[in-house]
């Protein structure tokens, strides 16, 4: 089920599965973010959560900073394909980081017997201070994310 979280004067786009959410990147999400990735996401995993446990009856079994270095690593991702699409004009290349940007715009994020790279992000979730860290305060202001 599709959900809108209106948080900080932004909507947030969320798809609510058992056992699976998924976290739309999109300018909104970015604007969500800007300058305060750290307060941000643990605001929106603890309302995407709350919403999970209401809807489902069940706590989702992925740790706050999984999802969070999750969802994390995937806006980091969105954001560096489409600086190099900005900047590098090379079709094939082109297509190639278009491909990618699609994976990385919708953010799946499911439990252990759901997720076959769950350990991958359970795994990061001790270095979810590092990817904070390096990613870019004025996502917003880069123009890169326009929808």
């Amino acid at each position: 089920m599709e959900r809108i979280y209106e948080l900080e004067h932004c909507k947030i786009k969320v798809e609510l599965n058992d056992g699976i959410i998924r976290v739309f990147s999109n300018a909104e999400l970015w604007r969500f973010l800007d300058g305060k990735a750290n307060e941000r996401f643990r605001l929106l995993v603890q309302t995407i959560k709350a919403d999970y446990k209401d809807q489902f009856q069940k706590n989702l079994q992925i740790s706050d900073n999984s999802l969070i270095v999750e969802i994390l690593v995937h806006v980091y991702c969105d954001y560096l394909g489409l600086k190099f699409n900005k900047f590098i004009k090379l079709k094939p290349l082109n297509n190639f980081v278009n491909k990618l940007l699609e994976r990385a715009e919708v953010v799946d994020c499911g439990e252990q017997d759901k997720d076959s790279n769950r350990w991958v992000w359970d795994f990061l979730s001790g270095l979810e201070w590092f990817f904070i860290k390096i990613l870019p305060r004025n996502l917003n202001n880069t123009n890169l994310k326009i929808y």
